[in-house]
């Protein structure tokens, strides 16, 4: 074997160039005051940073074959990523989250991501139909529910649901489209969440977070008295690894085991083509669900004494989580292929613009009624998670409430729990919309149905204080 080989470094060299970008990112925001004060995430400034150099100098440099092996690897980086991220919040032990929140704010919060969701499918869905029937004839008419997918999602979704429009449906360039629509996500939650934010100093509603403590990481927080050892016969960290590889591994058997059994004609071309490529394309969602059911397991073997300590721990599979939707956000940004977005720029930027207020509009208004004792908190953190990812709006809500004093934080995880049952019908509609312009119609009906069910809802759980 020739340990020299591109091909036996390739995986070393693509992770290296991602960090080098990310080490070269975070000098700049701390050095240059206008990316410092933008509130942009280090990955996002790393990620643009990797496509301007992919899209100038390595396009120029190297050949189609190397320029498109390094695309797929970037989009192989980005789907692995999501997957393992979410296994990793997964398997987190909730017992003690929200336990003194009340019900109703949990389901609240729930309610008004998955309707933040709707409105911006309903809408970009709404406008795409009628873009490609009339001004754009050329434009995927279910292009606009790669909108959500993109802002509230993330890049890993977006990839993942455009790369199923573009080899399924044949949306040419749908990869790149949901990725582009995920960047400019993170822009629409820097710079309107910048603006926002300025506005409220100026009406001096609220205090800069420098003008507030800072929260130190406790070491109850990093090992509690019924966990493992951090160091034993095998390192805590190690198996904070093992046990999200675990769960990866269960969750890459039954997406092969279930496109096998897909694939010997079960439910015959539905099954293949549609039933086939979701599950493809959930493998964040399907890792998710068995992390929890691992986290079920671990709970029901200590109630029999089989396992006397607490294996996951918290803090470090939160910091394994950050690890790797950084890499997930550099890799996804610089996997963007401008050459497929050429014809796509126009429609592109209407809807970008578009959903980017209505989303805005929608939170702060809801988060009003919803959170009124810390609704500018809510609406910072609601906007950021919901246009970027949740370590956006998390950068966004320590602007305000550094110690996370208010439960915003709080609910931003307990409602993303919440959302996965009440967004599970709306991930379906996803993949069942682009069949036909009749799916495509019956898919809105039933997504303005949904969106005026949850918002009924929200007004009974949280009526307006007189």
């Amino acid at each position: 074997m020739d340990y020299t080989t591109f091909e036996m470094w390739s995986a070393v060299i693509h992770f290296s160039s991602l960090a080098v970008l990310l080490l070269t990112a975070n000098v700049l925001r701390r050095k240059i005051p206008v990316l410092k004060k933008s509130l942009l995430p280090t990955a996002v400034i790393a990620g643009f940073l990797g496509l301007i150099i992919k899209e100038t100098i390595f396009l120029n440099l190297a050949s189609s074959a190397v320029y498109d092996q390094t695309l797929n690897y970037l989009r192989m980086i980005t789907y692995h990523t999501i997957a393992l991220g979410f296994i990793a919040l997964g398997l987190k032990v909730t017992g003690k989250i929200g336990s003194d929140q009340p019900k109703s704010r949990s389901l609240s919060s729930g309610l008004l991501i998955v309707s933040t969701y709707l409105i911006q499918g309903i809408v970009a869905l709404s406008l795409t139909v009628v873009m490609a029937r009339t001004i754009f004839p050329d434009l995927f008419q279910t292009a606009g529910l790669l909108l959500p997918m993109g802002f509230g999602q993330g890049p890993g979704q977006a990839q993942n649901i455009g790369f199923l429009y573009e080899n399924t449906y044949g949306f040419v360039g749908g990869t790149t489209f949901g990725l582009a629509v995920a960047s400019f996500g993170f822009i629409w939650s820097a710079a309107a969440g910048v603006l926002y934010l300025n506005s409220l100093l100026r009406q001096k509603k609220i205090k800069r977070a420098s003008e507030q403590k800072a929260k130190y990481t406790s070491a109850q927080e990093i090992e509690t008295p019924d966990e493992i050892p951090l160091a034993e016969a095998i390192d805590k960290f190690t198996i904070q690894v093992a046990l999200i590889l675990v769960v990866y591994l269960a969750t890459f058997g039954f997406i092969f085991g279930s496109n096998y059994i897909l694939s010997r004609g079960v439910l015959g071309d539905f099954g293949q083509n549609t039933v086939g490529p979701l599950i493809v394309g959930f493998n964040f969602i399907i890792g998710m669900l068995f992390a929890i059911l691992f986290k079920k397991i671990f709970v029901g073997l200590r109630k029999i004494n089989w396992m006397t300590r607490q294996y996951p721990n918290n803090y470090m599979l939160n910091r394994i989580a950050g690890f790797v939707f950084d890499f997930m956000i550099v890799a996804a940004i610089t996997a963007i292929r401008i050459e497929d977005l050429s014809s796509l720029w126009a429609p592109f930027f209407i809807l970008v613009f578009i959903i980017g207020i209505v989303t805005l509009i929608h939170i702060k208004k809801l988060c009003h009624r919803i959170y009124p004792e810390y609704e500018h908190a809510a609406t910072l953190g609601m906007f950021g998670m919901l246009t970027g990812t949740a370590s956006t709006g998390i950068v966004l809500l320590r602007e305000v409430d550094p110690n996370f004093k208010t439960n915003a934080a709080t609910d931003m995880v307990v409602g993303s729990t919440t959302a996965i049952i009440f967004g599970f019908p709306v991930l379906l509609l996803v993949g069942f919309a682009p069949a036909s312009t009749w799916h495509t119609l019956i898919s809105l009906l039933i997504m303005i149905v949904l969106f005026i069910a949850m918002l009924t809802a929200m007004i009974k759980l949280n009526p307006l204080k007189k």
